[in-house]
């Protein structure tokens, strides 16, 4: 037990002080040059308008909470199953890489108003799809590299011990996907609150976080 606390502690307590000094270092400078909240707020003045503010921001969260993971799980779940097929058939995976990594380089900008025309602006699956969008390249690009990047030497010995395609599949490429699929994921959650973030601006509904930020930002009231 006390080996696995000291793993912990020596893994996660150089960021948390990190964060803490920064924050502190933030929180002084703010206050030594006096330097307007318009400007940069402090830390202590973001947090109390967050428990003041709490019962208008809760609902707002919840529903860009729920966009993101909707479309996480759509993105995540489509890519996943799109990169078994990709990989399965090499021709399929050859015109389809060069696509989706330029479609993984179109802003999303460009494509939520059309996701909200074809879905509707008030509808919370036309947020859902917008992240789905991001997310979905990211896993289907890195998941099929892990199921056709694996070690040439051991796919040559599965196949001289006449191991099915589906042996092979499930003994050597699914865990050699599974750290690509682990770092796609990483990278999608970010993805995902972003997407719905940007979507909150383009969609309808006005009790969306997005909403709330430019609300705000529009009276300089930049510690909310």
């Amino acid at each position: 037990m006390t080996g696995r606390w000291d793993t912990i502690r020596e893994k996660y307590l150089p960021t948390i002080v990190v964060a803490i000094s920064v924050i502190a270092l933030w929180e002084l400078l703010v206050r030594l040059f006096n330097i307007q909240q318009f400007l940069l707020p402090k830390p202590s003045a973001i947090v109390s308008s967050l428990f003041s503010e709490w019962a208008v921001i809760q609902p707002r969260i919840l529903f860009t909470l729920r966009s993101a993971v909707g479309g996480f799980l759509l993105g995540t779940s489509a890519g996943i199953l799109m990169a078994f097929v990709t990989a399965r058939f090499v021709r399929l995976s050859e015109a389809m890489m060069p696509f989706a990594i330029a479609a993984n380089s179109v802003p999303i900008i460009a494509l939520s108003p059309i996701m909200f025309n074809w879905f509707g602006p008030l509808e919370p699956f036309s947020w859902m799809m917008i992240v789905a969008i991001m997310v979905f390249f990211p896993v289907l690009i890195n998941v099929v590299r892990g199921l056709t990047e694996v070690n040439p030497n051991a796919l040559e010995l599965m196949r001289s011990y006449a191991a099915s395609d589906f042996k092979i599949l499930f003994s050597l490429r699914v865990p050699n996907a599974l750290p690509y699929l682990f770092s796609a994921l990483r990278v999608a959650s970010v993805l995902s609150m972003i997407g719905a973030i940007v979507a909150d601006f383009f969609g309808a509904e006005r009790n969306t976080l997005g909403k709330y930020v430019t609300q705000e930002a529009a009276v300089l009231r930049f510690e909310n």
